[in-house]
Parts: structure tokens; sequence; C-alpha cells
């Protein structure tokens, strides 16, 4: 019942036609931070004709000479609040806290608008927004250069987009023309909240984008390994494939997916599907959404962060040195020797 009352009032959609790119043109635009999203913000919100854009960075930044390379100027985090009417935040989620009370909390000049591509650090409170700046969410459905590409091709991925602060009266319009001006108005821009976005989005990545597949993938890999199998046989059944299927369902729904594969591996995803992912996977489930709805996962996250990350660093390490890792290695080494000859 819940679900079906959630289908009944989809969110609220908006195109080109419903957005006034004069708006973000008229602003001067700070981007802090020139990594996967910044660069993509930067470079689209120029192309869509944001004239006066600055790029904020560290004075040591790996990213400095990216940013004038492709043509802007660069400031620091200080200089960029006191000078933008609006400041895209695109630095890491972790990052946020000290780079506010540090760097921007000091400068920010009531009126301006701080835009984020997720809203974890406002949801949590690592940041704490004065009561007179606007905070807007601008959430690209995508990894930077995937939309960056997409942009240039003239289309666009979907945007949540969401209103956390009006103090200007005018942060609707405004966060709606910074959405289209990162070419997202070509395909949809959905109306939610910040609160929202954030739990979803730290939901779907790690019960299923990013754990979830990964772990699946690997585990099912080992699985076969270990019975026997050929590491090579096995990667192209449980990790070659899977972008084939997950194509497949991106086009054409899951149910329009299964409609294209054979008969029996429709018919032995019925039966095992709901195997693999069972009661006690739906109960994890549930562990992971309490730990993201009340700041478990923010708290262990920062913890790691102050201590110079050394969990997610072993982890990165240990992940790189998983079979399936050289195996694929060896496959795609292999493929672009062919490719050579």
């Amino acid at each position: 019942m819940l679900m079906t009352e959630h289908l009944s009032t989809p969110l609220p959609v908006f195109h080109d036609r419903d957005c006034d790119l004069s708006i973000i043109r008229a602003r001067k635009v700070a981007v802090i931070g020139y990594g996967s999203q910044g660069r993509t913000h930067a470079l689209n919100l120029r192309d869509s004709g944001v004239a006066d854009i600055r790029v904020a960075l560290k004075p040591d930044s790996a990213t400095r000479a990216n940013a004038e390379a492709d043509g802007f100027k660069v400031v620091t985090a200080s200089e960029a609040a006191r000078w933008a009417e609006v400041l895209a935040i695109m630095v890491s989620d972790e990052a946020h806290r000290d780079l506010w009370a540090d760097e921007l909390a000091p400068h920010v000049r009531p009126g301006t608008a701080l835009v984020f591509a997720h809203g974890l650090s406002v949801r949590f409170g690592l940041i704490q927004p004065p009561p007179d700046v606007d905070v807007i969410l601008a959430s690209p459905k995508g990894i930077g250069p995937r939309i960056r590409e997409i942009y240039e091709q003239g289309d666009g991925v979907f945007c949540l987009f969401a209103v956390h602060q009006d103090a200007t009266g005018q942060a609707r319009g405004l966060g709606l023309s910074y959405a289209a001006a990162l070419g997202c108005g070509r395909k949809g821009i959905l109306e939610t909240t910040m609160k929202d976005e954030c739990e979803s989005d730290l939901f779907g990545e790690q019960v299923v984008l990013c754990g979830g597949v990964g772990e699946l993938i690997d585990q099912a890999f080992m699985k076969l390994v270990d019975a026997g199998y050929p590491p090579e046989v096995a990667w192209f059944e449980c990790f070659y494939e899977v972008k084939l299927v997950t194509d497949l369902m991106f086009e054409r729904g899951i149910a329009g997916a299964f409609a294209r594969i054979s008969n029996t591996a429709e018919y032995g995803a019925y039966l095992t599907g709901p195997r693999v992912i069972n009661d006690a996977s739906r109960k994890a489930m549930d562990d992971v959404l309490v730990e993201v709805r009340d700041g478990a996962f923010v708290r262990r996250l920062m913890a790691d962060y102050d201590a110079g990350s050394p969990e997610l660093l072993a982890r990165r390490k240990a992940l790189g040195q998983r079979p399936i890792e050289a195996v694929g290695a060896h496959l795609n080494a292999v493929a672009g020797r062919a490719r050579d000859d």
C-alpha cells in the first residue's frame, strides 16, 4: 500500500523549457574542487553561457594545472567565498567539514547560494549554513566524466534537485537554472529533498551499485574458482557479462531485459534470484538503512577520515589484490594485444 501511494504521487520533473538559464549566466560562480564532479560542473556551466567562473583549489592541489589548462582562473577557497555569488562545493564529502569551518564560513556573504552535488554534509551537520544563505542540491546522476561526455553529445543525465534553504526567495529559480546549465534539463530535473537524496544515495551505493554488486561478483567468481572451474571462464560468466545484462535492463527495464534473454537464463533467474537475495539479505538491507539514517555510517566515515583513513586505504589495497583483478587484467591485456595485431 505504501509503495502504491508513493507511485501515485510522482516527483515534479522539470526540463529546459521550465528553467531560465539567464539566472545562472548573470551570477559569479566559484566551483570548489576540480575532480570528477568539479571539472564537469565548471566546463558544462561555461559551455552553457556562464561567463564568470573561478575554480577554488589549495595552492598545492594536483588538479590546479588541469583547471588552468582548461582556461579557468584559480583562487583559494577563502578568496572564492569573498567573491562568488554561487559557491558550488564539489570536494569529497568528508572534506566539507574542515573546508567550511576554516575557509568558507568566515567569508561567505549573506545572499550567497551554496550548491551541493550530494546532501551528506548538510544532512548530517558537517556543514551548518547560516540562515542568510541559500542552500541548493543539484545532483546529476552519473560519474563526472561521463556526464561531461553526454553533455558534449547534446544530451544530458537525470538530476535530483532540492532547495534546502531559501534565504533570498530566489533559490528555486537559481537551482533549476544551475541544473539546466549542467545539461540536466535535456533529460529531466526531479525535485526532492536533501534528506531523501542523501539517504537513498548512500543506501543505493552500499547495497546495490558498489557494495552489493561488487561483492556479489567477487563471491560468485571465487565460488566457481574454488569449485575447480578455470578463472578465465568464471571471470566471463560472473563479471564480463554483467555490463551486457545491465545495459539491456537500462534500455528495456528488468522485465524487458528478461524478455530478451534465453529461456534458460530467465527461468533460472526466477528460481535462484530469491534464494540469493533472501530474508537474510533483506535484513542486512534494513540494518544498512538504519545506519545511514541515524548517522552511524557518517560517524564511522569521519572517524576514519580524522585518523588518516587507515581503514579506507587498507580495504582499497586488499580489493586490488583479489584474484578477480589479476584475471581481468590478464584478459584485458590479451584483448589489447589482439587489437594491436
